[in-house]
């Protein structure tokens, strides 16, 4: 099976777990059933927004949902039947160390769903912890060995948060760092996964401000043999529309970009309206259809106006 993916890929994301529990709904430690169905119900809200948006005329085998097992209830499911790319994640949830959320078991549980996309997120530094660095690269090689084995694919979403001295040496600046040092930091780490033997069919890639970088990831991310069909898809980070617009910009006209899995900046507000009654459920997915809509457009806007 050839690495990589063809075609677009306009990913609404909400798979967040301890994260979406806590923030949205201030639930700490293990929730009840009560608050299980309470959050899933809360997830189902966020799928009738990514429906509607089908509705309105995206095209479906473009659109896809990445979402829990955990609180995704009948979520994956549905998303088969429409016909939508389903992405699940692997990883425990709010650790920074990678590992497997169902140990050993991993497998098993991707097969149940017929997912798509096995998802991770992963933190990864180049110049951090090297010994949690290598142990992560243990865990990805196996589930990317796994999933090949399988006739999986394998979507992997790289955060490099900053070292210390690496905030220190841009003067504590966090946009500093984002624009003069995590590009080349991205391109070492996806380098680094793939002088490890790691094979990614998706980078799921954080922002970055120029095109010239943006086109550094997507040729490293090509770099070796069998790599040609390997893409990026760019995320949002919960930023505000302004900056994910930009990153947007930046990123669509580059050859090996295929599009993006955003979620927060798509349903958060939507979703707090409907939790806090200011919203009703009807308008509030109408509001999340709308923005994931929005993106699609700012995304396709920039990537046909770079071809005239």
């Amino acid at each position: 099976m050839a690495l990589g993916y063809d075609g677009k890929l306009y990913i609404l994301a909400f798979d967040h777990r301890g994260s979406f529990q806590k923030k949205m709904f201030g639930i700490e430690g293990d929730p009840t059933a009560e608050e299980t169905e309470r959050i899933s119900d809360a997830k189902r809200l966020i799928f009738e927004g990514m429906e509607l948006a089908v509705q309105r005329g995206v095209d479906a085998a473009a659109t896809g949902v990445l979402v829990d097992e955990q609180f995704g209830s009948d979520i994956p499911k549905r998303a088969k039947e429409e016909g939508l790319v389903l992405a699940m994640p692997v990883e425990k949830s709010g650790q920074n160390e990678f590992d497997f959320q169902y140990g050993a078991d991993f497998g098993e549980h991707i097969a149940s769903h017929n997912v798509d996309f096995a998802k991770v997120l992963v933190r990864y530094n180049p110049e951090g912890d090297a010994e949690m660095n290598e142990r992560q690269l243990g865990r990805l090689k196996e589930l990317a060995d796994w999933l090949h084995a399988n006739d999986g694919k394998f979507l992997f979403e790289l955060l490099v948060p900053a070292e210390d001295a690496q905030l220190e040496s841009v003067g504590g600046d966090t946009d500093r760092y984002d624009a003069e040092l995590r590009p080349k930091l991205m391109k070492q780490a996806i380098k680094n996964c793939q002088d490890y033997g790691i094979e990614v069919d998706v980078w799921k890639i954080e922002g970055v401000d120029a095109r010239e970088d943006a086109e550094m990831l997507a040729q490293q991310s090509r770099a070796g043999e069998g790599r040609e069909g390997v893409v990026c898809v760019l995320l949002g980070r919960g930023a505000s529309d302004d900056k994910v617009d930009h990153w947007l910009r930046q990123a669509a006209p580059v050859e090996g970009f295929v599009g993006f899995a955003i979620g927060r900046s798509i349903w958060w507000d939507a979703l707090k309206g409907f939790l806090d009654e200011s919203l009703t459920r009807e308008d509030a997915a109408s509001k999340i259809a709308d923005n994931y809509l929005r993106f699609v457009k700012v995304y396709e806007d920039a990537e046909t106006s770079a071809r005239v």
